[in-house]
């Protein structure tokens, strides 16, 4: 028997469409949600749904839940695709939703990938939600903070879902071999650890599961007795090419390069270059987590170990001259090195400290004897007056205040001693006691 043939006559779609719920009764996962007694529950139970924003990674069930609405409601329910719809068609339903309004009947819209729509498509929505036409839902993998218009996102209430656990996948895919809507007709064999090792893979992700238990299905080993069996070998070969959760341009773009620096900051080497290998094997431009590097080299390490930022400097040119996957051992080598430095944030505190002062004070003026005279004009009014070349000096060094008067006496950069900074906090140390004692 031929399994792509059985397969197409009968089964006409996705195995995750068709075991997808139409009651809360049959969803799996989100407990914290739509447990009982929960208050998105309880919304879709008495029907009193209002605008909101379902934000989580993909396969956790943010469709599933706006077709549980859909299914359950007396509203009207308009379902959106943010690929498809223009403004012109939003339009459109939106003045519908008025007149369904007029004659007592609620509009509830559905749009998938609400961060596919850009800031006209989403203004489009906005008074008519502000005016109670239509209740709008959305759904995204994006932070709505970053993709969703300010005053729309501050009339709909976020919730935010969570990947699966293990155990609830291992729950789903049992019941997709054993439902009339999984696999019908089909004798199937596969080991618990072979569940459990889909599950695994999924990572919190149903639809990925349930993907890759029906890719599996489809071209298992089918006996004389027409028994498909799963093997260890089947699993591997559906596995074998999963895609990392990783968008350039979205928030867990944002939250591996911070686990990244965070990592190197607490000293972690294997940490640090794991999730280097995360960034990087998902495809990240490696001039970029360079790039991120040397800020960290200067941010974080600084005169702890000055040498740091000449290798992360050396690092990025690498990446520049080599680019992925040759680069990747440089990156390597900077991550751990700057994991294993000395640390300090001097640099950081010191900056952030004069740059308050110098918004604060952001008129004033530099002292007279700081400024250059190249006019008679300028040197007859002060401009140079009573400046000190330290050169002209035995030790190198004067007493001349380089601070605007209402400043002297701040201390911006405080050396620690952590690596070579100590020899900075000395000599820094040295040079205050000298200036103290020549003070006029």
């Amino acid at each position: 028997m031929d399994q792509i043939s059985l397969f197409e006559n009968i089964l006409n779609e996705p195995l995750a469409s068709r075991l997808r719920p139409t009651s809360l009764d049959g969803y799996v996962g989100q407990r914290h949600l739509i447990g009982e007694g929960k208050l998105l529950r309880r919304m879709i139970e008495t029907d009193q749904i209002s605008s909101m924003i379902f934000w989580g990674p993909p396969g956790v069930g943010k469709t599933t839940l706006a077709q549980i609405i859909a299914h359950l409601t007396k509203a009207e329910f308009v379902n959106f695709s943010a690929v498809n719809s223009g403004i012109k068609e939003i339009r459109e339903v939106m003045q519908s939703a008025a007149s369904n309004m007029g004659l007592g009947t609620k509009t509830i819209v559905f749009v998938d990938e609400i961060h596919r729509f850009n800031k006209a498509q989403q203004d489009a929505f906005l008074p008519f939600v502000e005016k109670g036409s239509i209740i709008l839902i959305g759904a995204t993998t994006e932070n709505p903070s970053f993709e969703v218009n300010g005053a729309l996102l501050s009339r709909c209430r976020v919730f935010v879902l969570k990947p699966l656990e293990k155990e609830d996948i291992v729950s789903l895919l049992r019941y997709a071999l054993t439902s009339d809507k999984g696999f019908p007709g089909l004798h199937i064999d596969i080991d618990d650890e072979l569940i459990d090792a889909i599950a695994t893979f999924a990572n919190g992700d149903a639809r990925m599961a349930l993907s890759t238990l029906e890719t599996a299905v489809t071209y298992g080993e089918e006996d004389s007795e027409h028994h498909i069996h799963i093997t260890r070998e089947n699993i591997e070969q559906c596995t074998s090419k999963k895609s990392l959760l990783y968008d350039k341009g979205g928030e867990e773009h944002y939250n591996l390069i911070s686990a990244l620096h965070k990592s190197m900051r607490n000293s972690d080497p294997d940490a640090a270059v794991y999730w280097l290998a995360r960034m990087l094997e998902a495809g990240e431009d490696p001039l970029y987590v360079a790039r991120r590097v040397v800020r960290f080299a200067a941010e974080d390490v600084g005169l702890a170990d000055p040498s740091a930022l000449n290798l992360a400097i050396n690092a990025y040119q690498a990446c520049h001259y080599l680019g992925m996957p040759e680069c990747n051992v440089h990156l390597t080598e900077a991550v751990v090195y700057l994991s294993l430095a000395p640390k300090s944030n001097a640099m950081e505190v010191a900056y952030n400290e004069a740059k308050r002062d110098a918004q604060h004070d952001v008129a004033e003026p530099v002292p007279l004897h700081l400024r250059n005279a190249p006019t008679e004009l300028m040197e007859g009014i002060g401009y140079g007056k009573g400046y000190q070349y330290a050169h002209d000096y035995a030790e190198r060094i004067t007493s001349m205040v380089c601070l605007p008067e209402n400043l002297v006496g701040r201390e911006y950069y405080k050396p620690t001693e952590f690596g070579k900074e100590i020899r900075c906090k000395e000599r820094l140390a040295q040079i205050k006691q000298w200036k103290k004692e020549h003070e006029k």
